[in-house]
């Protein structure tokens, strides 16, 4: 699990996503740059002086079972090196740069530049309603769909208020749904019917099913199916040749794939899952193809290789719309070094690529469900050995403050609806959200401190007279502000967290479930797969979370068929109650947290 010191609610195992980063530099040889950065993966943060545990690759992908791992990395406009890393199956073959992975969601991009090639042959408009495109299914009309339709820019932009988030796969042996059947939501497809239920063009909201209209809309205008038209259009002119999105792969080329791996180290039953949804998560490719689709696109941006796209073109797909979203990549970085970007995860397989329109770039695949960890601690690594501006470990001095200060810090400071506790223990400060573990507050400054787990400052200010009043927490771009309660409330708040304490240190001893917890995580596990969940029996920030993510949710849940055991495995060391939940077609670990009164707090789950 990925600590944080936020709270924590939905953790879905879909789509992970990480940016990327700038040029290199040529000045060391290649075998020793890839040396360097695979026998010394460092941590996020890094403390000035302080020496850094850099575990191997080896090391963590033994840890985090993912049995193999495959590199490209590009550098002015060529594939400069590309490196297998351990084997495509438990007693298996090495990987090699030839291993074949599914790119799960970076097959939208791909995709991405398929349509966009309808979209300048004047075939396809960015801009007009797209049921004048479909022919073997219609994208139902409702409310929200009355003044403003759906475009394929907003399609290929995640704003078109379209449901379904990811899609789960057919396992070995599954029927295989149709696309149309996919739309529909009809048996045998495992995920719910795509459809409007917001405002067209109103907000960001990730949505696979959305690109599956836009494959309808591909195979309905040229008439050829998906994997050929997207061969003879993209992939071939591009130089994928090891790519292809026929689902399943065919036979004769399983031999050449990596084989996907729970997050415990067990193969996924039956091998790799059919996609038939491909524009959303069907390729099949390896990080040098991958690689080489990035280097169309920066070649593209400079006129240098337009096989597929104009400059006009790839300049659009690379504009930034709602949460940075260009049409298809990602997009992200400043305005002298911007780049475009997107991850993917499917069953047993994760993978990231990351790319300067104007520079370097690295492709990561991995076949195991721990590999987006993975990914990341390779990138910071990649990043620290190139010289890349941004995602390399963030190194932060620590000074020596005025302990009359720093003291002064200490107490208690509200946010709805957790409480965040500042105790001193000597010359050292910790701080505590909620019930979470408490962790030491490094000063950089006399109001400004970090702490080593996670990337997370925190800022004190005063009142003007000295004495601290607020507490601002900066994390993953966004910041909160803690008041500080009076001695009169501060008292109240301790006084109930430490009851709090006393009854979790009690339960996690006893190793005995919160009052009401299994049946909460029932109802809510039924309500969610119904697409009716009751929010007044969740805490309000758990409520907000539910609503956003609950078509992803319901997709998810219902994919795995009717709930039917539930068995308590124990007591986590955060008060996390830990169930086992098995259901007709899938299995996995819930960890469910409640408020005092007896609210759903926060939901993790695996499968497994």
């Amino acid at each position: 699990m990925t600590k944080s010191i936020l709270r924590s609610m939905w953790a879905l195992p879909l789509l992970v996503t990480i940016p990327g980063n700038l040029g290199a530099q040529t000045s060391t040889n290649t075998e020793e740059r890839i040396q360097r950065i695979v026998n010394a993966l460092p941590p996020a943060i890094l403390v000035k002086g302080h020496a850094a545990e850099s575990p191997k690759l080896a090391e963590r992908m033994a840890a985090l079972h993912v049995p193999g791992v495959s590199i490209a990395y590009i550098h002015d406009g060529r594939i400069e090196w590309a490196r297998g890393f351990g084997v495509t199956a438990i007693g298996g073959s090495p990987v090699t740069p030839d291993t074949l992975f599914q790119a799960a969601s970076i097959s939208k991009p791909v995709a991405a530049m398929g349509v966009l090639h309808l979209v300048q042959s004047g075939k396809l408009d960015l801009d007009t309603d797209i049921n004048q495109y479909l022919k073997s299914w219609k994208l139902p009309s409702n409310d929200f769909t009355k003044t403003t339709k759906v475009t394929l820019r907003q399609l290929l932009t995640h704003s078109a208020g379209l449901t379904v988030h990811g899609f789960a796969g057919y396992a070995a042996g599954e029927p295989i749904p149709t696309l149309v059947q996919v739309l529909k939501g009809e048996k045998p497809a495992n995920s719910d019917s795509i459809r409007v239920d917001t405002a067209p063009g109103t907000i960001w909201r990730y949505s696979g099913g959305g690109y599956e209209v836009a494959q309808q809309i591909v195979q309905d205008t040229t008439g050829e199916p998906f994997p050929k038209w997207m061969h003879d259009t993209v992939l071939g002119p591009v130089g994928m040749r090891a790519s292809t999105y026929e689902q399943p792969l065919p036979q004769n080329r399983l031999k050449e794939a990596a084989m996907p791996y729970r997050g415990d180290g067990t193969p996924v039953t039956g091998g790799p899952h059919t996609y038939p949804e491909m524009a959303a998560a069907g390729l099949w490719t390896t990080p040098s193809d991958l690689a080489r689709y990035a280097i169309e696109v920066q070649r593209s941006l400079v006129g240098a290789s337009n096989h597929v796209l104009s400059v006009a073109t790839v300049r659009q797909m690379l504009t930034p719309g709602l949460n940075h979203q260009g049409l298809g990549p990602g997009t992200g970085g400043t305005a002298e070094h911007p780049y475009f970007t997107h991850g993917g995860a499917n069953e047993g397989y994760r993978c990231n690529l990351i790319a300067y329109n104007a520079g370097d770039g690295v492709v990561i695949m991995t076949n195991g469900d721990n590999g987006g960890e993975l990914a990341s601690e390779i990138l910071r690594s990649v990043a620290r050995e190139y010289n890349w501006p941004d995602f390399r470990p963030v190194e932060h001095a620590v000074i020596t403050p005025d302990p009359k200060v720093v003291a002064s810090y200490v107490g208690v400071y509200r946010s709805s609806p957790s409480n965040f506790f500042v105790t001193g223990e000597g010359a050292h400060i910790y701080g505590q959200l909620g019930n979470q573990r408490k962790l030491e507050l490094l000063p950089e400054s006399d109001h400004e401190f970090f702490v080593k787990e996670v990337n997370a400052q925190f800022t004190f200010e005063t009142d003007g007279q000295g004495k601290a009043a607020r507490l601002i927490l900066h994390q993953n771009d966004t910041d909160e502000t803690f008041t500080r309660a009076d001695d009169v409330e501060a008292k109240r708040i301790a006084d109930e967290a430490a009851a709090r304490a006393e009854g979790l240190a009690r339960r996690v001893k006893e190793q005995k479930a919160a009052p009401g917890s299994e049946a909460a995580l029932r109802r809510l596990i039924e309500e969610i797969q119904r697409g009716e969940p009751d929010y007044s029996r969740m805490s309000p920030p758990f409520a907000d979370m539910t609503r956003r993510a609950l078509p992803d949710l319901k997709s998810t849940l219902q994919g795995w068929g009717a709930l039917q055991t539930i068995v308590f495995k124990g007591v986590g060391p955060a008060g996390r109650d830990i169930f086992q939940v098995k259901f007709e077609k899938g299995e996995a670990e819930f960890r469910i947290d409640l408020t005092p009164d007896g609210k759903v707090d926060s939901v993790n789950f695996r499968a497994q």
